[in-house]
């Protein structure tokens, strides 16, 4: 049997298993089956690796694409450019780290904007960050990080009320944390929502609920928004390509 699966913390509402379930279910896959390692600290990583000895792949997703990194064995080029890990491909008992959320963003983003080139706010530096500002720096696309900590290149939160320039030249915005994944449906970063006009446009990463409340504000106000439905498709397809090689 040829086992797959995903880490991270918590995992209740994980998109992976049913997606790769459904998959092998559809596609006639055999002899292969997707499961949940739930796991808060990474400590616990090599642990899952050395009782699963028919692990081939796994995903990783919150809080552990960044501290996983020390842990394997080497970084596809790309990966390592960008700083953050959610596919592990295990061969030979090799551990290579890879990005697919860059993969899936980048073209999930193309597709939506098309010809267009907004300026962009990054909401959020955690590590499905680092994939999303990889993807707008090579689609051409100029951007700012926003956290709760002041940075280089990066603003505050408190920035965006104190500066009401900043959302106005800026119309696409990317929500890369957890806030608003069910069931905090009603959470949302701390931006000025008043300052939102039907110029803007929202990739919220989210994809449970289907439309998040910052989305919702949004399109309130006349904006366009999307979830990150299609991203995790085309993330998890690359995985299976990765792991297939």
């Amino acid at each position: 049997m040829r086992k797959f699966g995903l880490i991270g913390y918590p995992l209740g509402h994980s998109f992976s298993k049913k997606y790769f379930t459904a998959k092998f279910q559809k596609e006639q896959i055999r002899n292969c089956q997707f499961e949940l390692y739930e796991i808060p600290e990474i400590s616990a990583f090599e642990d899952i690796v050395i009782q699963n000895p028919e692990l081939e792949g796994l995903s990783v997703t919150i809080p552990h694409k960044e501290s996983v990194i020390p842990l394997l064995d080497q970084l596809d080029p790309a990966c390592e450019k960008i700083g953050a890990v959610n596919c592990i491909r295990i061969k030979n008992g090799i551990k290579t780290g890879f990005n697919t959320d860059y993969i899936g963003f980048k073209n999930s983003l193309q597709n939506w904007l098309g010809s267009t080139l907004p300026s962009a706010l990054v909401l959020g530096t955690g590590g499905a960050s680092k994939a999303v500002k990889q993807s707008l720096e090579d689609l051409g696309i100029s951007y700012l990080s926003v956290s709760r900590r002041p940075g280089k290149n990066q603003l505050t939160y408190e920035e965006l009320w104190q500066n009401p320039e900043i959302l106005k030249n800026h119309h696409l915005l990317i929500n890369t944390t957890p806030l608003g994944t069910y069931p905090e449906v009603e959470a949302m970063a701390n931006i000025p929502l008043e300052q939102l006009s039907e110029h803007h446009l929202v990739y919220d990463l989210v994809y449970n609920p289907p439309v998040t409340r910052l989305m919702r504000e949004c399109l309130n106000r006349g904006g366009k928004a999307k979830n990150g439905q299609d991203m995790l498709e085309l993330q998890a397809e690359a995985a299976w390509k990765i792991w297939n090689e």
